[in-house]
């Protein structure tokens, strides 16, 4: 007889821990302020200019307060209770949120290039100083989002992307700054269309890496830094353990590792002792905290040949 599927190392439903991201909602709160704080700048910096590239800054940290508001709703929705409908709660609208993000940042880089270009045609006339005073604010307020988000990115999919959003954000107000004192040294106002390009292709490298990552989650992909050969191998090397099939592991969400797996028992085994045993494995060698095995005696393993690998 086949034992009746098991949990070890905790249930995976949606009410077992937080996740990742909604652990770092007070900071990512903390950012969105800041963010919009300096999008009222730019656009104010930018009319007052006639900067392009402030204007540019500013869609880009527009777009990038929306990402980081639409991943607090995201949070605040994935923090609702599962329901027999929905096991594992909304935790995934926290992916579905840092997709929306990088989609709205290709997006925002294509009119930054396309306007860049034009600009480069017919250059209006900037004030260089002006444009000087509202990068260093750009500069200043997003190493503050960087600071409050450095210890996040590397646990949440939602932080890394206010990380990642935040440090482009630096490197466009940089480029700004570095575009400004070209027009005041040498009267260059192209200096302006340049730099504005720049910042739009700054944007691109770094969204695509998000996009590809939330894809990842979406298609159930192995989550990154395990690898499964290992895994099995751990498996395998635990008491009671004959073979293991079906093994399959994947992320409901950043921070969410799920694994499962079918184990066949050895002879005499104690399933308890073994169950004990690979939860214990998994948690303590790969961070997965939720974990489901179906425990299977040697002639089980023969009836399941050809619907399981």
């Amino acid at each position: 007889m086949t034992r009746p599927e098991s949990n070890a190392g905790g249930n995976a439903n949606a009410d077992a821990s937080p996740s990742a991201a909604a652990r770092h909602r007070r900071r990512l709160a903390a950012v969105l302020a800041i963010t919009l704080a300096i999008v009222a700048a730019e656009v104010i910096g930018g009319i007052i200019a006639h900067s392009l590239a402030l204007l540019a800054d500013a869609g880009h940290t527009g777009a990038d307060a929306a990402g980081i508001g639409l991943s607090l709703l995201a949070i605040w929705l994935a923090a609702r209770p599962a329901t027999a409908d929905r096991t594992f709660g909304s935790y995934r609208l926290e992916i579905l949120a840092a997709v929306l993000n990088a989609v709205l940042l290709f997006g925002v880089a294509a009119f930054v290039v396309v306007e860049g270009i034009r600009r480069l045609v017919s250059p209006p006339e900037v004030a260089g100083g002006v444009m000087i005073a509202f990068a260093c604010v750009g500069i200043g307020g997003n190493a503050a989002s960087l600071i409050l988000l450095r210890s996040g990115q590397s646990q949440s999919l939602n932080a890394r992307a206010a990380f990642l959003e935040a440090w482009s954000d630096l490197l466009g107000a940089a480029a700004v700054l570095v575009a400004a004192i070209v027009v005041v040294a040498t009267g260059f106002g192209r200096a302006d269309a340049v730099a504005s390009i720049v910042i739009g292709w700054l944007i691109l490298p770094r969204t695509w890496r998000l996009l590809r990552s939330a894809v990842d989650v979406l298609l159930e992909a192995t989550p990154s830094g395990i690898d499964m050969g290992v895994v099995r191998g751990h498996i395998l090397e635990t008491a009671g353990v004959a073979d293991v099939h079906d093994l399959h592991a994947w992320t409901i969400t950043s921070g969410m590792n799920v694994l499962s797996a079918h184990v066949v028992l050895a002879d005499g085994a104690d399933g308890a002792a073994v169950l004990e045993g690979l939860g214990a494995c998994l948690a303590d060698h790969f961070d997965i905290e939720h974990s489901t095995f179906q425990l299977e005696p040697a002639m089980h393993r023969d009836r399941e040949r050809g619907m399981h690998t």
